[in-house]
């Protein structure tokens, strides 16, 4: 039994005495020590990088990666290798990117920022998020984080997911075409699968009525980039994005240059919050898996 942690959870090794931890410092991919891994948790956003060397570790039982989403690692996980996410560490964090993008493309913050540097004194007048129809398409953990931050705002929350359910009322993705016309604000953090791979494309955005906006926290590739900025460009809705296809955006994109499109670079996830969650999430989990019980969040089917 040998757990492998990236350098940032070194001191995972105060909680584990006994239990053989090796540390895997920091831009280095491989080490032959690595080999004798029964338990691998890849780095933060290091996508397909972080699991390259897994063939490698004749050992290996589990894999426990620092993203709630697994798309990207999924397949390059061996047979017979148990894979657990990290969902629940990212919802604090990702709520308030969700919230935080939401504010600052109504708000007009982008502009102001604008106007600061120029130091310029320059009144304007925007939309406010009180009264506003919010449609969450993704009701999981995170879009429940969502909810319950957008509640103090005065806003009307209408949950999406894959599947509709009673209590609480949640609708179903194939009711989606009845949904869009009414929301003012569309809030994606869905997971990407096949069926959510494009989910927003020419059809979707067409049924946005003037003026929504959309704001993506889930994965790129659950826009259809082409036709966001085709959208974009008519000046008709606006989008804030943490997430783009591809990633990093290439600087010829035009969604940098478009005013009405707010771009931050896949940072949702990404604070002191996450590193104090994830090492509970890890503590726990390798505390389980040294006495032989039952993993949390293992990935089996959908997620």
């Amino acid at each position: 039994m040998q757990v492998t942690v990236p350098e940032r959870f070194a001191h995972l090794v105060e909680h584990f005495p006994k239990l053989p931890i090796l540390v895997q410092p920091s831009g280095r991919p491989w080490d032959d020590r690595m080999a004798k891994t029964t338990f691998f948790v890849p780095d933060y956003m290091s996508g397909r990088a972080g699991v390259a060397n897994l063939a490698k570790m004749p050992a290996l039982e589990v894999v426990q990666i620092l993203s709630a989403g697994v798309d990207n690692v999924r397949d390059a996980i061996p047979n017979g290798v148990t894979l657990c996410n990290a969902k629940g560490v990212h919802d604090a964090a990702t709520a308030e990117m969700a919230v935080t993008l939401t504010l600052a493309s109504l708000r007009g913050l982008g502009r102001f920022r604008d106007l600061q540097r120029e130091a310029r004194w320059d009144n304007q007048s925007f939309s406010s998020l009180a009264d506003r129809n919010v449609l969450v398409i993704g009701y999981g953990s995170i879009g429940a984080a969502i909810e319950q931050r957008l509640n103090g705002f005065e806003a009307e929350i209408t949950r999406v997911a894959r599947v509709g359910r009673v209590t609480p009322v949640v609708y179903g993705f194939d009711e989606l075409d009845e949904l869009i016309p009414k929301a003012d604000i569309i809030i994606l953090i869905v997971p990407l699968t096949q069926q959510t791979k494009g989910m927003v494309n020419e059809h979707f955005l067409e049924r946005m009525h003037d003026g929504a906006l959309l704001v993506n926290v889930a994965r790129g590739a659950v826009v259809d980039t082409q036709a966001l900025i085709r959208t974009l460009a008519t000046g008709r809705i606006a989008a804030a994005l943490d997430v783009t296809d591809p990633e990093p955006l290439p600087s010829t994109s035009p969604l940098w240059q478009m005013e009405n499109c707010l771009i931050t670079p896949h940072v949702g996830g990404d604070t002191d919050a996450f590193h104090r969650r994830a090492e509970q999430l890890l503590t726990r989990n390798i505390d389980r898996y040294t006495k032989g019980l039952p993993l949390l969040n293992v990935i089996n089917g959908e997620y």
